[in-house]
């Protein structure tokens, strides 16, 4: 589920539609969240779908360190990558923004850390843009996101969360925030790709 503050638009030809903030939202707070209406699907069941479903499933889903392809229900399938993302995946199920996004800026991710199958050209427009997303990029930039990731979760009881009812690791997160655990690398969620990396 998405943070409630947010609408899709129509971003440019090139990109397309993008999810975009419709009030600020901070530093902090969940973006995004794996709910019970999001499909986990079992990659084996993949070649049984449709082309049409199969190319919806490939464009739209996302692949989680156990190799399962999650489609979001809502409009965060919608959300585009950069190079720069504005939210980044913690160590467990949810999804954080890592600096203020204002009212009509892009929520993004690092496609990187999604465990796409091939690499592509990058169209972000950063000036940190890599030009190519490739597959293992979660291999090389993980520890960079970690320390984004801990930076942002100490603010974690100081922002709003629309979304922490959504949370199924409310527990684990008790945790982390009252010192018992550490916050999960964002290297858990890679899974490796059946076929060479392109």
């Amino acid at each position: 589920m998405l943070h409630p503050d947010t609408e899709v638009r129509f971003i440019n030809p090139v990109i397309g539609y993008g999810v975009v903030a419709t009030k600020l939202i901070p530093k902090g707070a969940i973006t995004w969240a794996l709910d019970e209406l999001d499909q986990i699907i079992d990659p084996a069941r993949v070649p049984s779908f449709s082309p049409m479903a199969q190319a919806m499933v490939h464009k739209y889903a996302y692949i989680d360190g156990r190799g399962r392809h999650i489609l979001c229900w809502d409009h965060a399938r919608f959300v585009n990558h950069s190079c720069e993302a504005t939210c980044l995946s913690t160590g467990y199920e949810f999804e954080m923004a890592i600096r203020d996004i204002q009212p009509g800026e892009q929520l993004t991710d690092d496609y990187g850390g999604l465990n796409i199958e091939e690499s592509f050209e990058c169209a972000c427009g950063s000036p940190k843009c890599r030009q190519t997303v490739r597959p293992d990029d979660i291999l090389k930039l993980s520890a960079t996101w970690d320390v984004s990731l801990a930076d942002t979760f100490g603010r974690f009881n100081s922002v709003p969360q629309p979304l922490w009812p959504v949370l199924r690791c409310q527990e684990q997160v008790r945790d982390v925030l009252e010192g018992r655990s550490r916050l999960p690398s964002s290297i858990t969620h890679y899974h490796a790709p059946e076929s060479p990396i392109t």
